[in-house]
């Protein structure tokens, strides 16, 4: 593991209590994220491939309830064993599984989405191609992808100072997202921009996919 992924990996590990205490219940406050959640997943059981969806950098499996009351089938991986640990814990009702975005436990074309819920931005520019590579690889023809992320200048910035931790994070912009799926073999059905509330430092992006 290079020295960026395993800071990457031990910060989370430092932060995941704070997101399993924090961030529990949020999408109960974000009727936007609720909004694009149900759009794709309308596609994904419209395109008649089956409920199951990867939850890519899953963090403490938050989304896996959430998911499954729509009618999915998720199964959460995410680099930080920590997270997963609290995950299993919190959703014993849901696989959760150690992974890095750039080698998923799935099996070719075994997936009809797969979510990248803030989980993209930490992927330096010669990495995206390889992780975008792997979701095209699970994600069935006609399948989805979903990916939210905080939209930038594609620069990388210091994130986790606030938790006393560090690791790069790159906001990201609207035209990079649609190149990295688009050139992993997706073709892009929705964008949208949610303006950056008071108390927040940069716009919110989603973007949708279908796998060619």
């Amino acid at each position: 593991m290079d020295a960026k992924t395993q800071e990457l990996r031990e910060a989370h590990d430092v932060i995941s209590a704070v997101y399993a205490e924090r961030l529990a219940h949020i999408i109960d406050t974000m009727p936007v994220e609720r909004g694009v959640l149900g759009v794709f997943r309308d596609l994904v059981l419209e395109s008649g491939l089956g409920t199951d969806v990867g939850d890519i950098g899953c963090g403490t499996g938050r989304l896996a309830p959430y998911l499954a009351g729509l009618g999915l089938t998720p199964s959460g991986v995410d680099l930080s064993p920590e997270m997963i640990r609290l995950a299993r814990r919190d959703y014993p009702g849901h696989p959760f599984d150690v992974a890095d975005v750039r080698s998923l436990p799935f099996a070719d074309a075994s997936l009809a989405g797969a979510l990248g819920w803030y989980s993209l931005m930490y992927l330096a520019p010669d990495q995206r191609p390889r992780a975008f590579a792997e979701l095209a690889r699970v994600v069935r023809p006609g399948g989805h992808v979903a990916i939210a992320y905080k939209q930038g200048d594609d620069t990388p910035r210091r994130g986790g100072r606030s938790l006393d931790v560090a690791f790069d994070i790159y906001w990201l912009s609207e035209a990079e997202m649609a190149r990295r799926v688009t050139d992993a073999g997706f073709r892009v059905v929705l964008t949208a921009t949610k303006p950056a509330d008071p108390d927040e430092l940069q716009p919110q992006g989603y973007l949708i996919a279908r796998r060619c």
